[in-house]
């Protein structure tokens, strides 16, 4: 399972967090392991299942 970096970026501008947006889109990949970044997910209170894209049908 991957998450797109771009949808942890649109949910932390959605949120008005401009600046910690900015940094992750600097910093992370462009798909994001939810095992080895949890705790980044968890400090920026983002639950990795909301973010997952939806499977190709």
């Amino acid at each position: 399972m991957r998450i797109a970096r771009d949808r942890i970026v649109a949910a932390l501008r959605d949120r008005g967090q401009l600046a910690r947006a900015a940094w992750v889109e600097r910093e992370l990949p462009e798909q994001v392991d939810p095992a080895k970044h949890s705790g980044l997910l968890a400090t920026l209170n983002l639950n990795p299942a909301d973010l997952v894209d939806a499977p190709s049908p």
